[in-house]
């Protein structure tokens, strides 16, 4: 799995005009599954996403995590994350699970971080045609790849 975490003020996700996701200060996450992965590379990303101190503590340093100051998390499935651009201009998504792999392992991670985080998730659509705004906070924005643990 492949996470972009980016610590935001707000952000929101849009299908058709209307709002399926928003919060206020917290962590907007576009997370993408290729075919191989699995329940404990959710299991991985839930502690690595809820743990990481990437927010200011009273004297401004990055010592607080999403969970330390009761932040918000929004999560939005993105495919493209898998592109591989080695050969041409068009990507090819070729790595990218398919929804009947991808879907229950999205609906996993969700609530693995909902147990983890205690508070509901906010979320996109998955496979939907999503518009998602964002004021980054910083800018700060990680990349995650379950596959680069070691």
């Amino acid at each position: 799995m492949r996470l972009v975490i980016q610590r935001v003020s707000e952000a929101s996700v849009t299908v058709d005009g209307q709002i399926t996701g928003q919060i206020g200060v917290g962590l907007l996450i576009l997370a993408g599954i290729e075919h191989e992965d699995s329940a404990e590379d959710a299991a991985w990303l839930v502690q690595k996403v809820t743990q990481m101190r990437i927010f200011g503590d009273a004297e401004g340093k990055m010592n607080l995590c999403v969970k330390d100051i009761g932040g918000g998390l929004l999560v939005v499935s993105q495919f493209t994350l898998h592109a591989s651009t080695k050969k041409g201009n068009r990507p090819s998504f070729i790595r990218a699970a398919r929804p009947e792999h991808a879907i229950p392992l999205y609906e996993q991670f969700l609530t693995m971080l909902e147990a983890e985080v205690g508070t509901k998730v906010e979320r996109g659509v998955f496979g939907a045609d999503m518009k998602v705004a964002l004021i980054n906070d910083g800018p700060v924005t990680i990349c995650l790849d379950s596959r680069a643990r070691e």
